[in-house]
Formats: structure tokens, sequence, C-alpha cells
């Protein structure tokens, strides 16, 4: 949906006369017939308010929102209801019936409002001139939209160019009455105010500096001094000012401002306090200096000066005269909101409706008092500045200060004066603060588009309403923060959980994002900087729609990331916004200048809608860990949308949290590359392929992230037609296993290589783990040589070091140990060792595992020697894969838990006859 709010305005040019004409309201005898309305019109159009809707059916819903809050805005919640209802069934008929795009214009008048809908279905047929009209049966399913019209507008239509056809409505409001500025009644002698036989009304003018610049004759007989005697001082050596516990608000304030009126005391020659009342007026003299006009006269006489309240209609018959009446709910009405965001809107309402204005809005302070946020408007784009923050001393309707009341004639005069009302069309304004025991805990505004509306008489009658609901408004407020604290707790509860969970960086940057998106931001981006030398870097993007997470990383992925700067907090982030704009208005020219809008049409709508997207407020929270900025998490809003502080400080915290998970992911995973890469060092590169024998070794290290621990395995070449191979046990798993690993894999090749026999490679190596001294572990070995024989069987001399024994599976099944136990290394400084010679004959198999597969382990119950056995006698005709395969599928199921030891095996098989 786009919109648009056109203030003021001329009408709009007379339209051609149609070929249905307007229709008028009737008795309902004849509602059904056709009328022409030759009246002419007057109305001057004095606001206009459009927007285009999709033809998709939220859109209906979208369009009743439309019109209501921009009547409502307007103060015409009388008629209301009416438009809501027969802007729902045109809308209805354009994107649902007619399956076409809906412009909406609402305009306002002297006397109403008027609402046109159109839609461009291409093949509406137009009607003949005076063709009767049939509006059909109410039961009917179409045609009810200008039943509605007929019955409900004072005036309607229906309207045809060959692109679009329209149908337009007005609405009159009911007649108000008039009633007189400000009057009192009639009253006997004796219950008239007060005063001295000769009223003095003292007048006084102050320089901009403060002093005394005129004093005259009344002044002097109500406190005692000439006007030589006060020429020059400041007023302040003579005001007894009564300041108010934590406002900070003193005399030279008020001497600001451009009116005030209240009650204060003067020093007089002898040194007693007068009471008095004062009404200031600020002027400029004819060179352009400021100064301030006092006028005063003696408290009990204030009603010379001062300004009668005035109650509205609404408010003089619940003025509650009974004993039991309630300020607030005479003021917010009965039953009152239960929610925050409910009392306020209902208060920026009732404000606006007290003082006949267009608008009003309502900001709450910060807990600090620093700042004020926009948390409720009426008359205004509230969506453009729902949230939006201002400095309390510089804030909106304020002469310097946020903590008095204060009146604006006309904005035009002090530009800048009032941001919120900046490009609204409000010329006069009036603002009071909103105070409990003293501080300061809002701002209530009203605003009007003629200038010179309000007076201090409207301030006092503001004030009093804004005394009314302080408390009110601060014990919801505080309501909220209680239970948006609580849901914070629970919310970083979580979160933390689910951080902790995790040491992977790609998770950890996806729990990041959903976690903030949609709860805390409509999108989010997360830049990562691997080191202080990189640059950030664009390393996840997600929107709460998913078709507009590309349109977003291809923006953020095509300017330049925001500086990583450490310093803790949200800081706004504007260049996001900028660009997208600059994108679609490039996109939109590029065009309209190439003439072809159905071929770049697509191309538009995914620019506009990334624009759209990022439009909004986006602010960019550090990801700070271990005193380093590691990347930078980015939220963002809408089009036109701003961050709550409560939000902001609870992204701040998660920040702070999600810093330290990704730091500790990015170290794991260093660590873990580090670990594997040297892990993967101690593994042969690959295995040798050799004629007429099959090899086939799997490997399955314990322990998360390790590829190698205490077992080992290798085949290589040893000499022309001789092959080595081992397969090993460390004592122990890990890194520690994988260090003696790597001497018995390595030393193993270069001692085989020299020729030694396998006793005289095993006994150097056993030399070698014993030269580690404390850091030595046991190794169980089994190391054998292989030599392929012509007729095609293979001959193995083996050495089994304290190894379980290789099995031999035959052609017929049986299995039988292929070696005899020897004494373990790493134990004993002189070994005998001894060799022995095994034939595989054709269709053999050579089968080797580490202790890992025959301890293996569910409950009581162990794999064993005898259950390897068994599996082996199961895999005859198998190829080398194949059984080794087999074999570790049956130890994997032979228990349910993980494997707690490391497991090799090692499976040689002379071809023979077919394999299955």
């Amino acid at each position: 949906m786009t919109t648009g709010l056109i203030p003021g305005g001329q009408p709009p040019e007379p339209r051609p006369d149609s070929a249905l004409p307007a229709q008028t309201r009737h008795d309902p005898a004849d509602r059904a017939a056709q009328h022409t309305d030759d009246r002419p019109r007057s109305s001057v159009i004095t606001a206009r308010a459009a927007a285009s809707f999709e033809p998709v059916g939220r859109s209906v819903a979208s369009a009743r929102s439309f019109v209501r809050d921009t009547l409502q805005g307007w103060g015409f919640g009388d008629i209301v209801d009416d438009a809501v209802v027969l802007t729902s069934e045109l809308v209805t008929n354009a994107v649902v019936h007619a399956g076409t795009s809906a412009d909406l214009l609402c305009l306002r008048m002297d006397d109403g409002v008027r609402i046109e809908v159109a839609d461009h279905y291409p093949e509406r047929e137009i009607p003949l001139q005076g063709a009767a009209v049939t509006m059909g049966s109410p039961d009917r399913e179409g045609g009810r939209g200008l039943q509605l019209c007929a019955a409900l507008a004072v005036r309607w239509g229906v309207e045809y160019t060959p692109t679009h056809k329209q149908v337009w409505f007005q609405l009159e409001l009911p007649g108000r009455p008039v009633g007189t500025r400000a009057a009192g009644p009639s009253l006997p002698a004796d219950l008239l105010p007060l005063a001295d036989g000769r009223v003095r009304v003292a007048v006084v003018q102050i320089d901009r500096t403060g002093a005394i610049t005129a004093w005259n004759e009344d002044a002097e007989d109500l406190f005692g001094y000439t006007f030589d005697q006060v020429t020059g001082k400041p007023l302040t050596d003579l005001a007894a000012w009564p300041h108010t516990p934590g406002t900070g608000t003193g005399v030279a304030e008020a001497l600001q401002l451009s009116r005030w009126e209240g009650t204060y005391g003067i020093r007089d020659a002898a040194g007693r306090v007068v009471p008095v009342y004062a009404s200031h007026l600020r002027v400029r003299d004819t060179g352009g200096d400021p100064s301030t006009v006092c006028l005063l006269v003696r408290d009990h006489e204030r009603a010379v000066l001062q300004t009668p309240l005035r109650a509205t209609s609404g408010d003089s018959g619940a003025s509650g005269d009974g004993p039991n009446s309630d300020p607030f709910e005479v003021f917010i009405g009965s039953p009152a909101p239960d929610d925050l965001d409910g009392l306020l809107q209902r208060t920026v309402e009732r404000a606006r409706d007290m003082l006949d204005a267009d608008s009003a809005f309502l900001l709450l302070a910060t807990d600090d008092e620093t700042e004020l946020e926009v948390r409720a408007s009426t008359g205004l784009p509230s969506a453009r500045q729902r949230f939006a923050r201002v400095p309390v001393e510089a804030g909106p309707g304020r002469y310097g200060s946020a903590r008095m009341p204060a009146v604006h004639d006309d904005l035009a005069a002090v530009p800048g004066a009032v941001p919120l009302l900046s490009g609204t069309g409000m010329r006069s304004v009036v603002t009071v603060p909103l105070k409990v025991e003293g501080r300061l805990t809002g701002s209530l505004g009203v605003a009007a588009e003629a200038p010179g509306r309000y007076s201090n008489e409207e301030a006092l009658r503001l004030q009093f309403a804004a005394d009314r609901i302080a408390l009110a408004v601060e014990s919801a407020r505080l309501g909220e923060l209680e239970r948006l604290r609580r849901g914070s707790l629970s919310f970083l509860v979580e979160a933390s959980d689910l951080l902790a969970g995790t040491l992977d960086r790609d998770q950890t940057l996806a729990l990041m994002a959903q976690m903030t998106v949609p709860t805390l931001a409509t999108w989010c981006a997360v830049y990562t900087i691997a080191d202080q030398a990189s640059e950030p870097y664009l390393s996840y993007v997600l929107h709460e729609d998913e078709e507009l997470i590309d349109g977003i990383k291809s923006l953020l992925s095509k300017m330049p990331p925001p500086d990583p700067v450490p310093t803790p907090g949200a800081r706004v982030w504007t260049a996001p916004a900028e660009v997208a704009h600059q994108a679609a208005l490039r996109t939109s020219m590029r065009s309209l200048g190439r003439g072809e809008p159905a071929s770049v049409s697509s191309g538009i709508g995914t620019t506009l809608a990334t624009a759209g997207a990022v439009g909004g407020e986006t602010v960019v929270l550090p990801l700070v860990a271990r005193n380093r900025v590691i990347g930078m998490l980015t939220l963002g809003k809408p089009t036109d949308e701003h961050f709550r502080q409560e939000i902001l400080e609870l992204a701040e915290d998660l920040s702070r949290r999600a810093a330290l998970a990704l730091d500790n992911a990015r170290l794991y995973s260093e660590r873990t590359a580090t670990s594997q890469a040297l892990q993967r060092s101690l593994l042969p590169p690959e295995l040798p392929q050799i004629d007429g024998v099959e090899v086939e070794v799997i490997y399955r290290a314990a322990g998360e992230g390790n590829e190698v621990g205490g077992d080992f395995y290798d085949v290589f070449p040893i000499s022309d037609g001789a092959y080595g191979f081992a397969i090993g046990d460390v004592c122990g798993t890990g890194p520690n296993a994988a260090a003696v690993t790597g001497l018995a894999r390595h030393a193993l090749r270069l001692l085989a290589r020299e020729g030694l026999s396998g006793p005289a490679v095993l006994e150097r190596l056993n030399s070698a783990i014993l030269d580690e001294g404390a850091r030595s572990r046991f190794l169980t070995l089994l190391y054998g040589e292989m030599r392929p024989q012509p007729d095609g069987s293979a001959e193995l001399k083996v050495v089994c070091a304290g190894h379980p024994l290789p099995l031999r599976l035959r052609q017929d099944g049986s299995v039988e140990a292929a070696a005899e136990p020897q004494p373990l290394l790493g134990v004993l400084e002189d070994l005998e060792l001894y060799e022995q010679t095994v034939t595989l004959d054709p269709g053999d198999v050579l089968l080797c595992v580490t202790d890992g597969v025959t301890e293996r382990r569910e409950g009581t119950r162990m794999l064993g020697d005898d259950g390897l056995a068994d599996v082996l006698t199961t895999c005859t005709g198998l190829t080398a894969g194949a059984v080794a395969a087999r074999i570790m599928r049956a130890v994997e199921r032979f228990a349910s838990d993980a494997p707690s030891d490391d497991m090799a095996i090692l499976a040689m098989r002379v071809p023979g006859l077919p394999t299955i």
C-alpha cells in the first residue's frame, strides 16, 4: 500500500460529466431511482489523503484502517463508521471482484468528506447515456456497494474513463452548536470577587537581559519602590518565585516564554512578600529587540487578569458535581482503557476534541528524563512518528525547556520549533508537561492548521487535563515497563541457552538473526571481522519476509559497511535508507526513459520493496568480545518506523551475549581446524594399488572432533613386489595417543625401507618409544610384509606384538588365527620377536582389527574374538571392501551407545573365485 497526505490545497478540477450521473439521498421509496444532481459544488477542500492498495484480500482491511485513521485524525469521528463501511464495500469490488489495484482518495471539506475509490479493470463496459440503473436484489452477492452508497451517502456517483472506473460518495458532518468564547453567569453583588477601592495594575517591562526598563505608578503604590530605585535591576532580585522541587523552572525561564500566567511574590520596600497574580506577554520593539511586559495585581484580585476556564459541552455534563466523581474518568471516559497504548490514544483524542484541534500528540519521558519518545498521536502520520525520540531540553513545542506549558501562535515564524509537526501543515500548537511528584514523565500537545488558535487559556485547560491523567499514565507506563522487563529477562535467558548450545560459527550467526527478527526488528544483518586488519564482512541477512532477503543482501553488499566503533550502545545508521531511496529513484527514472514498463516492472517492484523494507530507522550495535570488535549487529525497521528505547536496551544486552558466543564459536572452529589438520597428517595419504590383492580400511576415531586417535593403520610399498602393512593401538585416545601414533607410523616406513626384517623393525621402534620417557605409551602392533606370488596366492610374514590376532577366512568358511601372540611394545627394553609366514590362497581373506572392535560392549556383553570370528564366517565370497563394511556394521549394531574407543579394520583378500 502506498499513501500520501496533502494538507490543504485547492478543489480539484471539475470532472467531465460521467455517463452515470451523481446520486442523491431521497426517501426510501425512490432511493433506487437515478437522479441528476445539478447543485453547484462550492465546498473548499482543506486536506487530502491518498492511498493505493494491491489486488489482494488483506488490502480491504488496510483500506478500512486507512480511512478510519484519516477521518479520526481530521476530527470526523461522527461519520467514521459510515465511511468505513462504504469504503470496505467499494475496495472489495476493486481488489477482489475486479482483480485490480484500488486507488483511494479522501477529501476533507468544510462541511464533510468525499471519498473516491477507483479500479483499473480493462474491460469494464461503459454504460449507455441515460440507461436505467438496476440495483438488483439485496440478497445478491454483488452490487451491494452501490446500494449502500444510496442508503448512507448524501451524494454519490460512478464515473468512467477508458482506463478505470471510479465510485465516489460524500458524507456531511452533523451540525454543531456555536458557543461564546468565554462568559460567566450573572451573579449577585455579594458573590463578586473582592477588590480594593481602586484596583492597581502594575505594569513592568523587562528587557532581554531580565532587567527592569519600565515601572508605572501602580507598581510604586503596590511595592513601594520608585522608578529610579528599580530601573536596571533584574526582576529576579524582587521576585519570590515558588520553585517546584525537581523541575528547575524559575522566573528567568518564565520571562522567556511567549505567554505565562500564574502566581508568585514580589518583595516590597519594607521587605514583605506581596503575593501577586501575573500575566506575562513577550513582545518586540520597533528595533526588533524582545522584551516582556508583566501585568501584576494583588493575588486576591486575580479575577482582573486571570483567564476563565471554559468548559466544553462534553465536560459540562460530566464534570461530576457529586462527591464521588473521578476527575480522571471525567476526562478520559469510563471505562478507561486497561492498556498503556489504549490509554494514551484515548488521551490524545480527548485532548484534541477538548480544544477543537486538528491533531494531538503525547510523548513519554525515558527513565533518565533526557529524551521524550512519541507514543500516541491523532491527526498526524503516526506510523512515521511513533517511537521517534527528541531531547527534553530542546524538545518539540518548547522555548528552551520541556518542563513548562508553552504556546506557539505560528510555527511558520519559528521554523523547527516543533520537529514532530514539520510537513504536517500545523501552524499553532500548545504543549504542557505531564508531571508526577514534580518529576517530568511526559508531554501532551495539541495543534491546529490555523495560526493563533491558542492562548494561555487553552494552555491552562490542557495543563489541568494533563494533571488529571499524569498519574494514571505513569502507573500504566511502569506496568508496561515491568512486563517488558520480565519478557526481556525470559528472552535473554532463552537466547543465552540457545547461544550456549552451539559452537558452530554459521549456526551462531543464524541464531543471532532469528532471535532478533521479528522480536526486536523487522530485518537484521550481521557483519563479522576476522581480525583487526580486516574489513567488516556481511555474513548474514534476515528479514521477516523471506522474499525481501535477497534484495536487502544485494543492497548492503554494494555499500560500505558501518564503522566498527567499540563504543557500547546503539547508534543510528542512515546509509541503508539513503542508498535504497537513491536506487529506487534511479530505477524509476530509467524505466520512464525506456518506455518499457512491462519489461522492467519486476525490477522496479523489487527495488521499491527493498527501499520500503530498509526505509525506517536502522541502528548498529557493536559485537565486542575479549576487548575486541568482532562484528556488528545491524537492526532495521521499514519505512518511517522507529525503535523503542526498551527494545534498543534489550538488543544491546543480546549483542553482548551474542558477541561472546560468536567469539567462542570462532575460537572453537580455529582449534578444531588446527587439530584436524594435524590429525590428518598422521593418516596415510592413500592406499597403494597392489596387483593380485584387494585392500580395504575402515577407521573410526572416538571423541568429538577427532579424526585420529590412538589406533592407526598403514599400507605402503617397501621394494619391488613387496608391501608393508601395519595396524596398531596406542594406549589411550586423543592428542596424546596421536603423538605416539605419528612416531610409530613414520618409524615403521623408514625402518622397513632400510631392508630390516619385521622383528628388527619392531625392536627398534620399541627403543624409540622407550626413549620418549614419561611421554611414552605402550603400543600393540601387528606388522607384516606381503609379496603377491605368480600362482595367484600371497605370502605374508607377520609379527603380532601384543595385538589382537589376525583372522584368516578360507574359501570353505572356516576361520583361524593367522599368527601367535608376542610381547607388546613400549614396556620391555629387550624384546625377542619373531615373524611367522602365512600364505593366502585365492579367495582367502586376512582380517586385522584393533581392540576397539573386539571390546565393543553392550552392558555386560562383549563382542570378543569369538563374536568377531562368527561375523567373519558369514563373509565368504565377499570382496575386501564388503568384508570390512559387514564387520563395521556388526560392531555398530552390537551396542546402542556411541563407541568409546578408536576402531580400525584392515581387510586383505586374494581374488580367486567369483565374488558376490
